[in-house]
């Protein structure tokens, strides 16, 4: 749901006395990650947003970016014939092209604004990049799970950034994060813990006990 139907959904259930624990407030912060970006810029790629279909200067970007990547505020469309990164050599004209391309890719999914990313050079493991997602329940990292495919004994994020983001404002939300080529972590993605996908790692049991003790 983009935030307007979420926050629809929840007033329509609160008359029937349900009240759900992600307020309209907490779902737009953890949905769209321009809303939580400030709250974790030490720790992520940098960004730049735009308006949906305004004009973007893609040589002012060149000099803000070695590479970079387009998304809107929620999702990018990889898996696609869309480019990963940009980098110097693309022209504005190409730019703009893709550009289009990208916004009929995204359809009526189309969310926000568009967001260009610094992109990150990620750490791979036999073809896999090197991602978690944390599940976050009521300010605990309840469940931790690889992402990627990478292999069972791919590094482990530190547990000191895993808990510096358990204080964000929702009680229920993920965090993804990835290591880089120099060893170092980077937040790549947030969502909303009703969204977000459970990894085909994760044990589904436990994350459904977790979910019942952490609720």
């Amino acid at each position: 749901m983009d935030p307007q139907q979420y926050e629809n959904f929840y007033h329509l259930l609160l008359k029937h006395k349900i009240e759900l624990v992600t307020t309209p407030s907490s779902y737009n912060l953890m949905h769209l990650f321009p809303n939580v970006y400030n709250y974790l810029a030490e720790d992520t790629a940098r960004l730049k947003i735009y308006p949906l279909h305004s004009p973007i200067d893609v040589e002012e970007l060149k000099k803000e970016f070695h590479r970079f990547m387009v998304k809107d505020f929620v999702k990018s469309v990889k898996g696609t014939q869309f480019p990963k990164y940009f980098d110097s050599m693309v022209t504005q004209s190409e730019f703009d092209q893709w550009m289009d391309v990208f916004y009929k890719y995204r359809g009526d999914l189309l969310t926000g604004g568009i967001v260009v990313k610094e992109f990150l050079d990620l750490k791979f493991y036999h073809t896999h990049s090197n991602e978690y997602r944390v599940f976050y329940m009521n300010h605990r990292p309840a469940v931790i799970a690889q992402n990627s495919d990478q292999p069972p004994d791919a590094p482990f994020p530190p547990q000191n950034l895993i808990e510096k983001y358990s204080a964000l404002d929702s009680p229920f939300y993920t965090v993804d994060y990835a290591e880089l080529t120099d060893g170092s972590w980077r937040i790549i993605e947030t969502g909303d813990g009703g969204v977000s996908g459970i990894p085909e790692s994760c044990d589904y049991i436990q994350f459904f006990q977790e979910l019942h003790k952490n609720f």
